[in-house]
């Protein structure tokens, strides 16, 4: 049964590289011009990605990781476990133009409303039974949902608003891919209501229609989870 997920993997890693984008590029990001460029961690450099560890250094461990082996802790308010296999975590994706996340949900689990700035997203369900949905942009702001189930797919356009909810009757697993080594996300709600420096009051009290009360209890909830 593994075997056969990792496999399914495989095939939508490939998906997002090859088919988001058939006419140019696999890759959203910037072309490699080098077979590969796996990430130093020494290096102090600030660039648009990351240095590259010397050739003569690169080992076949640095194209190759366990990070999304193990379920994740889905024992907290929002019951759900984002684990994923980026750049910032898997140095050989440096370059490549591609990335996974596992994320596993408890009974009625939810993955907030959220962006990915830098990539679409596409979502394959291993197990169990989600609502998933986007919003487009304004003026329409036009919801597409749709209940999936295990061994089906769905596709989240880039940088929009999107969510998933598990609404079957037990846990459920998924596994994403993006055609960007980092592609970025950003919650909605803790954007608004849980940045650092905070937003001004006056300014969620007029966007939202809120008192003041409302938005001190807004940011106390949002901030737990």
């Amino acid at each position: 049964m593994a075997g056969f997920l990792w496999m399914r993997l495989a095939i939508l890693v490939f998906v997002a590289t090859a088919a988001l984008h058939p006419q140019r590029s696999l890759a959203s990001d910037e072309d490699p011009l080098q077979d590969f460029c796996v990430k130093d961690t020494t290096q102090k450099l600030h660039v648009n990605g990351f240095p590259c560890k010397d050739p003569a250094q690169v080992q076949a461990s640095d194209f190759a990781t366990d990070s999304l082996k193990k379920p994740g802790n889905t024992f907290n308010a929002l019951g759900v476990a984002v684990t994923p296999a980026n750049v910032l975590t898997f140095g050989g994706l440096n370059t490549q133009g591609v990335s996974a996340t596992r994320i596993g949900f408890a009974p009625h689990g939810l993955n907030p409303p959220h962006v990915h700035p830098r990539a679409p997203e596409i979502l394959f369900l291993a197990k169990g039974m989600l609502l998933v949905g986007f919003v487009t942009s304004t003026p329409n702001n036009k919801l597409f949902a749709q209940t999936i189930k295990a061994g089906e797919l769905f596709i989240f356009p880039r940088g929009l608003v999107h969510f998933q909810l598990n609404v079957g009757y037990g846990a459920a697993l998924a596994f994403s891919a993006v055609n960007s080594q980092n592609p970025g996300t950003s919650q909605v709600a803790k954007a608004l209501f849980a940045s650092t420096p905070p937003i001004d009051d006056a300014v969620l009290e007029k966007a939202f229609q809120l008192n003041v009360a409302d938005v001190q209890r807004l940011r106390s909830l949002i901030s737990k989870t």
